[in-house]
Order: C-alpha cells, then sequence, then structure tokens
C-alpha cells in the first residue's frame, strides 16, 4: 500500500469533509418558507455527519502516521440561495466526496482491510446522501 498517496487523499477526504460543516451550517441559515423546519433539521444533521467524518478520517490519518490537514475544502459562495441552488451545490459537494472515497478504496483494497471497510461505509452514506438530494431535486410527478 502506498502509505503517503493514501495519507494525501485521506486528507482531501478530510478537508472536504470539514467544507461540509462549514457548508450545510450556512444552508440551514438561508432556508426560508413552508418547509423550513424539516429542511433546516436535515441540512444541520448533514453538518453534524461531516464532522464526525472528519474527525474518524482524521484518528485514520493518525493511524497511518500521517498528519490530518488543518485545511477546509474548496467553499464558495453563490449567493444563490433557493432551495434547488442550495440542494444542487450540494449535490456537486457530496460527488465530489463520492471520488476522494473511490481513490482511496482502489488504493487501500485488499491491503488495508480496516481502512477498505471504513471507506466502504463512508461511500454507502455518501452515495445515500446523493440518492437523497436527487430525489429532492427531482419534480413531483403527475
Amino acid at each position: 500500500m502506498k502509505t503517503e498517496k493514501v495519507i494525501d487523499v485521506l486528507n482531501k477526504v478530510l478537508e472536504n469533509e470539514l467544507a461540509g460543516v462549514v457548508r450545510y451550517t450556512h444552508y440551514s441559515l438561508m432556508v426560508f418558507g413552508h418547509n423550513r423546519i424539516p429542511i433546516v433539521k436535515w441540512f444541520r444533521d448533514q453538518a453534524n455527519e461531516a464532522l464526525t467524518h472528519a474527525q474518524e478520517v482524521g484518528e485514520h490519518i493518525t493511524a497511518l502516521g500521517g498528519h490530518p490537514s488543518l485545511k477546509i475544502g474548496k467553499l464558495v459562495e453563490t449567493h444563490k440561495h433557493s432551495l434547488n441552488d442550495i440542494l444542487t451545490e450540494s449535490l456537486e459537494h457530496e460527488e465530489m466526496q463520492l471520488k476522494h472515497l473511490y481513490e482511496v478504496l482502489e488504493l487501500v483494497s485488499g491491503k488495508n482491510i480496516y481502512l477498505e471497510e471504513f471507506v466502504r461505509k463512508m461511500i454507502y452514506e455518501e452515495e445515500g446522501h446523493v440518492v437523497e438530494v436527487k430525489k429532492m431535486l427531482k419534480q413531483q410527478l403527475k
């Protein structure tokens, strides 16, 4: 296993999760309208999960002898706060994280079962988020 490469990609995952904390907290503050309460809760749950993921990823980085990044992933303020705009940004964020996670999976598959299973669990959760966001973006069938 190329440990340094794994650590580098795990740091990208960590940075993206930390960006998720900021991003989803911001989104939760920008939701207005009739369905505000459940949507705000969903975004805040996403922020809390991102923090938990960041902590778990950081533990794996240090277990490999690495140093967790203090950077935060890309944060772009589009000033577009319709629910569709926010959800579209969320989808892009989740899909970027999946790209990083699949990269880690490729590096560790068959070489570190502990890390492989952790990454598979994260992929499972992130793919679930992608499915939910896509469903939220889909127009009601008539």
